[in-house]
Parts: C-alpha cells; sequence; structure tokens
C-alpha cells in the first residue's frame, strides 16, 4: 500500500509540472509515512511542504493541488489535508481486505523480499573468548545477532553468520595455566592460584578431563611450579606479571606437548559447550572463524603487507607500528611487538581484510559496549588498507541486568560469579530469554526481570504473543470438533463482510508487517519486530474478546477464519525471526 501511495504522488507531482505549479527541474521522492493513529487515515504524506519553497506557494494550497491531481485509485476512500500542510490517506474496507488475501496467498513469506545482488553481509556476533561458559551477556549478543539475521534475510539481504573464535593470545594462556594449576590440586599438590586466573567449577572440569586421558603425567611439586616465579599481587608484586611467568614455567615444565595437552582440552571443552549452548538457544552459524587459521593461512602476513604497501607503517624502538592517528584513531598501533610477535590488533585488521575479500559488500560487527573504543582504530584500519570504511557497520549492545524479587544479581566473570546462558535457559525457557534479549533496543540497558519472564499471565510479553498464537489454533480445533470445515475460498470471496472495527483493526496490522520487517533490517532493530508482535497480539486479543468467530452465518465465518488465520500466520513467521516457537495450545 505504501508503494502504491509513493506512485499516485509521483503521477500527481507530474501533473503539477505539466501545470507549471512546481519548476519544470524540481526533483522530489514522496516521502509516505504511516500514521500514528487511524483517526488520521493509514498513511500521510508530507510532499506538499517539501515542495513549498520551489513552488512559492502555501503548503496547504500545494496539497490541495496535490489532491486533485491525485490518479482515482480503488484502495483509497479518501484524502485529508491536516495540520500545516500534510495529506492523510484512508485506505477503503477492499483495500484492508486485499491485506489478508495477500497473505493467505504467500503464507509463510508474506513481507518477505528477495534477496538482491547488492545486499550480501557478513555478520559476525557473540564471539566470546573460549575461556568460559556463555553468560546473560553472551545471550544478549546472541540472541540480538540471529535474530538481526533473519530479519535481513527477510528484507533481502544474503547473510552470513559467523563466529570469531579468539583461539590465540594471553587469555587462553591464562585459561590453560588455570586448567593446569587445579589439574595439580585434583593430583594432591598444593597450589597457590593467581588472583586473576579463572576461576570456576568449569576449570576444574576441564583438569578432570585431563586427568582422565593423562593420569598423573604433567605432576609437578609445588617447589617446582613456584620456584623462580614472579611474585603475585599479595605478594609485593605485579598479578599480571606473575601469571605470565606461571605461563611461562608451565611450559617450561611440560614442554610444547604437555602444554598442549591443557591449552587444547581447555579450548576443544569450551567451545564445544559454547556450540552446544547456541544450538539449543536457536543460535547457528554458518562459519567457525579460527583466529589461529589467520596466520597459518598467510593472511595475517597478507594484511601487514597491504599496509606496509600503502605507507602505514614504521618501526619505532624495534616494534612495527600502525599509523592508525593520520586515519582518525586517537594514537598509533603496534601490530608486531619487539619479539616479532603480532597484537591482538593485527590479527583484528586481518580478520576484517579477509571478510571483505571474501566478497561481502558489507560487513557488520556485533559487540558489547566495552568493544566502543575498537570502532575508531577498525575504522582507521579500514582506510589503511585502501577499503571503504562505509562497508563496515559496529553495532555495540548495552549491559545486562538480571533482577529476580526485585534486587539486582551480582555478577563478575573472572571469579566465576556469574549467571550462564544455561542456567538462565533452565529457569526462565529459551523462548522468554529470546524474547526478553530483545524486546529493548540495543543501545539501551536491559533490566531482565527473571520472575516476569517465568510468570504465566498477560503480562509477560512473550507469554501474551504467544497465547494469541495458541487461541487461534483453539478456533480451528473447536471448528473440526463441531464437524465444519474452513473454505478458504468462500471466505475470501466475503471478505466484504469485516467491517467491525476490531477487523480492521487487525487487517490494518497485518498490512503494516512489510514495512516492519524492512524498517526493522533498515535500522537493526528486532525490537520493533518485537513491538510489532505484541500489537498485533493486542489486536487479535481484543477481537477474540469482542466477537464470536464460529458463527452460523457460513459466509462470515469464514471471513474470520480467514482473517485469524492470516494474523496467525504473521504471528508464527515473526516469532520465528526472533528464535522463539508458536505452540498450538498453552
Amino acid at each position: 500500500m505504501k508503494e502504491h501511495i509513493e506512485e499516485l504522488l509521483i503521477q500527481a507531482f507530474l501533473h503539477l509540472k505539466r501545470d507549471k505549479i512546481v519548476p519544470a527541474d524540481c526533483k522530489i521522492q514522496p516521502v509516505v509515512e504511516r500514521t500514528r493513529s487511524p483517526e488520521h487515515g493509514e498513511f500521510a504524506s508530507n510532499l506538499a511542504m517539501v515542495l513549498t519553497k520551489q513552488a512559492k506557494r502555501p503548503p496547504k494550497d500545494l496539497a490541495k493541488a496535490i489532491i486533485n491531481r491525485l490518479p482515482k485509485s480503488r484502495q483509497l476512500e479518501k484524502t485529508e489535508i491536516a495540520g500545516p500542510g500534510f495529506i492523510n490517506f484512508f485506505m477503503n474496507q477492499m483495500a484492508m481486505a486485499s491485506t489478508v488475501k495477500e497473505v493467505l496467498r504467500k503464507e509463510g513469506s508474506y513481507g518477505h523480499q528477495p534477496t538482491q545482488p547488492d545486499r550480501s553481509v557478513t555478520l559476525e556476533f557473540v564471539s566470546a573468548n573460549p575461556t568460559g561458559p556463555l553468560h546473560v551477556g553472551h545471550g544478549r549478543g546472541a540472541a540480538y545477532g540471529a535474530s538481526l539475521a533473519c530479519i535481513l534475510q527477510a528484507a533481502g539481504y544474503e547473510v552470513q553468520r559467523e563466529y570469531y573464535v579468539n583461539d590465540h593470545g594471553r587469555q587462553m594462556d591464562i585459561l590453560a595455566l588455570s586448567v593446569w594449576l587445579r589439574y595439580l590440586e585434583l593430583c594432591g599438590e598444593k597450589v597457590r592460584f593467581p588472583k586473576n586466573g579463572y576461576q570456576g567449577e568449569y576449570v576444574y572440569e576441564i583438569a578432570r578431563v585431563v586427568r582422565n586421558e593423562h593420569g598423573d603425567k604433567w605432576r609437578f611439586t609445588e617447589l617446582e611450579v613456584y620456584d623462580g616465579a614472579e611474585p603475585d599481587e599479595g605478594e609485593g608484586g605485579d598479578a599480571e606479571s606473575h601469571i605470565d611467568s606461571l605461563i611461562n614455567k608451565a611450559s617450561d615444565l611440560m614442554g610444547h606437548a604437555g602444554y598442549l595437552a591443557f591449552f587444547n582440552a581447555s579450548l576443544d571443552q569450551i567451545l564445544g559447550d559454547i556450540k552446544n549452548d547456541l544450538a539449543e538457544f536457536g543460535v547457528e552459524f554458518d562459519h567457525w572463524f579460527s583466529e589461529v587459521g589467520l596466520e597459518e593461512s598467510g593472511a595475517l602476513q597478507h594484511a601487514i603487507e597491504r599496509l606496509d604497501k600503502n605507507g602505514y607503517l614504521y618501526v619505532k624502538d624495534g616494534a612495527t607500528w600502525f599509523k592508525a592517528s593520520e586515519l582518525g584513531d586517537e594514537k598509533d598501533r603496534v601490530i608486531v611487538r619487539e619479539n616479532g610477535r603480532t597484537t591482538y590488533f593485527a590479527s583484528d585488521i586481518a580478520y576484517l581484510l579477509n571478510k571483505l575479500e571474501r566478497g561481502f559488500d558489507h560487513a557488520i560487527y556485533v559487540w558489547g559496549a566495552d568493544h566502543h573504543g575498537y570502532i575508531a582504530r577498525l575504522s582507521a584500519a579500514a582506510k589503511g588498507l585502501g577499503e571503504d570504511p562505509e562497508n563496515i557497520e559496529f553495532i555495540l549492545l548495552q549491559f545486562v541486568a538480571l533482577f529476580r524479587d526485585g534486587e539486582k544479581i551480582q555478577m563478575s566473570t573472572r571469579s566465576g560469579n556469574f549467571i550462564t546462558l544455561r542456567q538462565l535457559r533452565d529457569e526462565v525457557s529459551s523462548d522468554a530469554a529470546r524474547y526478553f534479549f530483545v524486546m529493548r533496543s540495543h543501545d539501551q540497558h536491559l533490566d531482565f526481570n527473571l520472575d516476569l519472564a517465568k510468570s504465566r499471565s498477560n503480562e509477560n510479553p512473550v507469554y501474551y504473543i504467544q497465547y494469541a498464537h495458541a487461541r487461534i489454533c483453539s478456533v480451528f480445533k473447536n471448528l473440526d470438533q463441531m464437524d465444519l470445515r474452513h473454505n478458504a475460498a468462500i471466505g475470501e470471496a466475503a471478505l466484504d463482510r469485516l467491517v467491525e472495527e476490531h477487523e480492521l483493526g487487525l487487517m490494518r496490522s497485518l498490512s503494516r508487517y512489510p514495512e516492519v520487517i524492512e524498517s526493522s533490517a533498515r535500522a537493526r532493530a528486532p525490537h520493533s519486530m518485537a513491538h510489532y508482535l505484541h500489537g498485533l497480539a493486542t489486536d487479535f486479543h481484543a477481537y477474540y474478546n469482542a466477537h464470536q468467530f464460529l458463527v452460523d452465518d457460513e459466509n462470515l465465518r469464514n471471513a474470520r477464519l480467514n482473517l485469524i488465520l492470516a494474523a496467525r500466520m504473521v504471528l508464527q513467521d515473526g516469532l520465528s525471526m526472533l528464535g522463539i516457537s508458536a505452540p498450538e495450545e498453552m
């Protein structure tokens, strides 16, 4: 309908040119938007106000001229001039009813656009370091990224879902060390566990796996472990230096093979758990990209050579620096340390170049809010590589706070005192978690009310939406029990009987669905889809409470069944984009 009105306005605009009301060289693209209230029609345009300067006429006069030149439309009931010169468009009942026909004809693809050739996107999200279980913050990233991917696909994008596995670097070394120290404890050794080591029962679990496989092969005494190690923070030393010295000690004592046993066991166990957690949360990835693979494939060296060729590298104090400050970053960045080892940032640059060279038109990163500082440096990296930074997009998710009984739950990742995604799913269900994670805009802090998420009441928004779907299913079950059948053809022929305000309201909501898909994709806003589904459910519940569907009049009965079946299809499709089930009974 929106496109239809835009076309009507273009035709009227051409007539304005013909009649010399606007200059012949004037160009416009009509803007048509939904009104906030049915009292003002379904759509409105500010075209008259846009043209007033060039036409040198008051906007209300121009609005009247535009209306007088609009082509006849069988779908328009009337037009009105509102405010300073808005044109409001009122759709007639036939136009509303045509939405029901289209939903039923397209079934689960109503509102979906065919894939566009210039809309290929690689979407990276979650990408949690494999150093521990996924927690609720990762859950928000998973729900947001997965929902956005589905919405983008429905809007005509070709989407690749990608998880970047940080399987290289210091944090993985700290995890391997933490597992080894817990392994020594299991072997009966006394261990002074470092303050900044990884805590939590999961570290013991990995240590048990290694011990079950290797026995006491990698056991060393306390004296051997701490001999020559830097003192910890509580011993008058530095915590970071202490743990680095222990990592080196572990590698020296066990050798490369022994160290790899703990490193690989940690990576395999945690990455496996992450994959299982995400799959059970309804989140799947097309590609798990290994950081180690950047070096093994030569992608790391390729990116460094590209920066060097473009004149953005220099050597200082034995290290290789990237001239990031010349390209918008706050300072220059080291990409190769004086010991010859590349930095995390070098891997980030290589990964960025790898994405773009795989042929995607657009690369979207979904990060936590604490990654804000990375935006300027990666944008600078894109420029240094000779790539267009406009092809890169960064989405920052704000933090999640859990509340139970009105009290905020305190969490700390490093200490192991946090709620895992698995625990959250077990408590409130995946459906509730998926909805609650996306019901607020990603740039807003999210207060997650566990008690509300578990409740089976209309105050729980996901329950309320699912209940609308289940109610529709119950109507069709009742139809079978009455030994009646739904005749869609009769219903389509009788759609003109749907004239009640609740019926018009529900059809109006259904007609908005294609626009919601497009606007949600454009704004990267799954919460808009969540809010739309809640509004659609509200319209259906109001209709359900006000009218009987299974009436004696066969024509009216089938018309109403067509309408609620269309509502069911849209509810199911929208819920599926958010990764939420559409139960047939509750």
